[in-house]
């Protein structure tokens, strides 16, 4: 008999350990230059590809990557400097620092190799000219209250930086340069992961500017001149300096899917992936797919008992509440108080690299018994939900999943299990 509490579990536990830089980065590595190899790289998992890459690289290796607090693994030839996520410290403008002069001076002889992945737009910073570390962290702030999509708040944050949106790319040139991308966005587009440090941008100031006022988010003075001027203007896909650039993605949402789905298939259990790249509301999508779940259970519609529904992405969050939270557990909570109990419904959702919003935990986990062992606290599950309090609702109901710094980051992972 399938145990639900264990088979979510180990759907999840599969994802992460697809998306494992040392599994799936050494198939992607170029061949060494005739000159010298230098390393760079921001995101959660960088520290990580950067162990991978000191691992397997046949030659010389001098770098430095930046990453999330308590995300660092030992290596020997590659620094690892440390510096804060969500909202960005003065560690990430001092790594941006450090990472533009490592790619300073090169030739067309050597080679860079950047080592990109989610979470890199808050640890590498670098605010333009006019405006400082303060007025980037205040519109981030603003920017993950708002409700905005992780491709909207990128593109945002690309024309206020001296180095995303191509910038560091450029600087590389002359030398070539292959970024390895782990992808933690909808749709994979490499310029929204970290905002694109690496690659050419087709979007505009404008584009900028009207999310912000699409959003009603308040914004420095200063922030908006720079948009309104258009002094903000991104390093453009034809853009010279881009033109011995290459991306390669190593990993991405999918793979992390199809991994879990084959842990269903194991159990005898089929499993079915509605997406990899669903967005919107947290909330709205649990409701929408305990709908689904619902269809399952009375009318075994569009899917025959047991299956799992999997799904990954990136949902938003507009709060209103004061309670603690994020996206993963706000659709798992959301989900929970929709199916109001229903038999033979379970539910997972967390964040692949460990923290879902700004909390250390990945997720939760739900039980058709979630709402009654909930009320038997006294905790109104509906009050929660209404709070953006998932994270306080699930860990008093033990039904946390915590995981610690996970290496990697391919974004949200979302299981149904209808029995």
């Amino acid at each position: 008999m399938t145990d639900p509490r264990a088979l979510l579990r180990s759907m999840f536990d599969a994802a992460v350990a697809a998306a494992q830089p040392a599994l799936c980065l050494p198939a992607h590595l170029p061949q060494p230059p005739k000159g010298k190899t230098v390393v760079i790289g921001a995101g959660k998992a960088s520290a990580a590809m950067a162990q991978a890459m000191e691992k397997h690289w046949p030659g010389a290796i001098d770098g430095v990557v930046v990453t999330r607090y308590g995300y660092e693994v030992p290596c020997e030839r590659i620094e690892i400097i440390q510096a804060a996520h969500p909202v960005p410290d003065a560690a990430s403008e001092q790594a941006s620092k450090r990472l533009f002069d490592k790619v300073s001076g090169l030739t067309e002889d050597d080679l860079v190799i950047a080592l990109i992945s989610g979470g890199g737009s808050s640890l590498l910073v670098a605010p333009a000219q006019g405006l400082t570390l303060a007025d980037k962290q205040a519109v981030n702030k603003a920017l993950l209250a708002s409700g905005a999509t992780i491709s909207e708040m990128n593109c945002v944050r690309r024309h206020l930086s001296d180095i995303k949106g191509g910038r560091l790319a450029a600087a590389c040139h002359p030398a070539r340069l292959v970024t390895l991308l782990i992808s933690d966005v909808p749709g994979d587009d490499p310029v929204d992961i970290a905002s694109g440090p690496t690659v050419g941008d087709p979007s505009t100031c404008a584009d900028a500017l009207a999310i912000i006022d699409r959003y009603g988010i308040a914004i420095p003075g200063a922030v908006r001149a720079r948009l309104e001027s258009g002094e903000g203007e991104t390093v453009k896909p034809d853009d010279p300096r881009l033109a011995r650039a290459e991306t390669r993605m190593i990993t991405a949402p999918q793979m992390a899917l199809v991994a879990a789905a084959q842990v269903a298939l194991d159990a005898g259990i089929t499993p079915y992936i509605l997406g990899d790249s669903l967005e919107g509301e947290a909330r709205d999508l649990g409701l929408a797919m305990a709908g689904i779940a619902r269809q399952v259970i009375v009318h075994e519609q569009p899917f025959k008992r047991p299956c799992v529904l999997l799904s990954g992405g990136e949902t938003t969050v507009t709060l209103k509440g004061t309670g603690r939270g994020g996206r993963n557990v706000e659709f798992l909570l959301s989900l929970a108080v929709a199916l109001n109990g229903l038999k033979g419904v379970y539910g997972a959702a967390g964040d692949t690299d460990g923290v879902d919003g700004a909390e250390e935990i990945a997720g939760a986990i739900c039980t058709p018994d979630t709402l009654e062992r909930a009320w038997a606290k006294g905790i109104n599950p509906r009050a929660s939900l209404d709070n953006n309090d998932g994270h306080g609702f699930f860990q008093s109901l033990g039904d946390s999943i915590i995981t610690g710094p996970t290496l990697t980051n391919v974004n949200d992972f979302r299981a149904i299990y209808i029995e």
